[in-house]
């Protein structure tokens, strides 16, 4: 799709009307300016409708990928469109909650279409003395189980993708592809 010159495309805003009185009846003028508003129709028709390129729901498909980058997503050239659309509609909400077990189960649920359970094996400690020894390292791994909820196949590898484009660098993760929901207590 281009927003260039358009065959056919009419001026909402002639200029030929806009000339003085003088002009009116001049031919050359009326198709200089018959020229320049065909020139100008697709200008003017972008920003009568610059709310709309706005939108992820109502903006061009070529435009989507310049609107996710001013949210801060990266689109997959596989995803379908309307998976690319509803991504960068929730950007904000799912940066709001990266790095958190909700928003992984978010972000995996909205790509894949796949449920998961999270196990952190990260934690915090504190000290109220002074020069006290430092805490040993956190287990530093993360174990994933996932499972599709409707008709498509996920792999680990895909769920891999997800994970560590929003997990932090540190982490280690291992993924469990699992065909429903876990037992209770396993």
């Amino acid at each position: 799709m281009t927003r260039a010159a358009i065959p056919g495309l009419p001026s909402r805003h002639p200029i030929g009307a806009l000339l003085p009185a003088l002009y009116a009846d001049d031919d050359l003028a009326q198709r200089f300016t018959a020229g320049l508003d065909t020139v100008l129709a697709p200008v003017l028709s972008t920003l009568d409708n610059l709310p709309a390129y706005f939108d992820p729901a109502l903006t061009p498909p070529d435009f989507l990928h310049w609107l996710a980058t001013w949210v801060g997503v990266d689109l997959d050239e596989e995803w379908p469109e309307e998976l690319a659309r509803t991504v960068v509609a929730r950007a904000m909400e799912l940066h709001r909650w990266r790095g958190t077990r909700r928003g992984l189960v978010e972000r995996l649920r909205l790509c894949l279409g796949a449920e998961a359970e999270i196990v952190d094996g990260g934690g915090a400690t504190w000290s109220n003395t002074p020069d006290s020894e430092l805490p040993p390292a956190p287990a530093g791994e993360l174990l994933v189980r996932a499972w599709p909820t409707d008709s498509r196949t996920i792999t680990a590898h895909q769920v891999l993708e997800v994970v560590m484009s929003s997990c932090p660098v540190h982490l280690t993760c291992r993924v469990e592809i699992l065909p429903g929901p876990p037992e209770e207590g396993s």
